[in-house]
């Protein structure tokens, strides 16, 4: 089974149709980029994939559970990291990861060991008894990834998670990610940074609730004629849109 397997899954919100009959496969220890402007549909896929919310037609299934009849199952094995990610600003960065260690039930004899391996994993060690309040955009950032991964997921959910971070700090995020892959973590990442589409193993370029394209970075770019991800996706959006009027 692939890791993620969407079979039309649609939701509409009263006549706004934010997910349009999406298709779309993951396989394990993959990196899929879920590319699109704001109003695309990006965040509304991740919450249906994470069984936060029903579809109104369509399945899914992650991790082999099937995000709606296995939801509960299906929150062992998954992170979800949201672009508001709830970080405790007047809590430590220890005592944040410590805390959703608490919330995924991890033994006391197990979390003090996994604690310094994601706090060294993300850089984070120097900083461990400042207030997350006190830190930086970029720092937020790998601290909330850290507390996601505190019980070791195999599918991890990231929505925008470079969003307004500096280029330095989103250039260490992705460090992060490319060492989770050799780990065999599948991810899902939304985005609305096109260059960092090309980081990605494959991207689904989404539109107005429609998945218009689904490939490798390099072939989109050959098949549109284009030289970077963002004439791609501008090249596709036009095509889209003429079809419709």
């Amino acid at each position: 089974m692939p890791a993620i397997k969407a079979v039309g899954l649609t939701r509409k919100f009263d006549e706004l149709t934010a997910v349009d009959n999406l298709n779309l496969q993951i396989e394990a220890g993959e990196i899929f980029g879920l590319v699109g402007p704001d109003g695309a549909g990006k965040t509304t896929t991740m919450r249906l994939l994470t069984g936060i919310l029903d579809p109104t037609a369509g399945d899914a299934w992650v991790d082999d559970k099937h995000v709606v009849k296995q939801a509960e199952q299906l929150k062992e094995n998954i992170a979800y990291m949201s672009q508001r990610f709830g970080l405790y600003e007047d809590l430590t960065v220890s005592e944040n990861i410590d805390f959703y260690a608490d919330v995924y039930c991890i033994p006391r004899k197990q979390r003090a060991a996994k604690i310094d391996e994601l706090l060294g994993f993300s850089g984070l060690l120097p900083f461990k008894t400042r207030l997350a309040g006190n830190l930086s955009g970029g720092m937020k950032q790998k601290l909330g990834l850290a507390c996601a991964l505190i019980h070791t997921p195999k599918v991890l959910f990231l929505d925008e998670p470079t969003n307004g971070v500096d280029p330095v700090s989103r250039r260490d995020f992705w460090q992060i990610l490319y060492r989770l892959l050799e780990q065999k973590v599948t991810i899902l990442l939304s985005t609305a940074y096109l260059d960092e589409a090309d980081r990605c193993a494959r991207v689904g370029l989404i539109h107005r609730g429609k998945l218009l394209r689904c490939d490798v970075p390099a072939n989109i770019k050959n098949q549109t004629g284009t030289k970077s991800m963002e004439e791609a996706f501008i090249s596709i959006i036009n095509e889209y849109e003429r079809s419709k009027s």
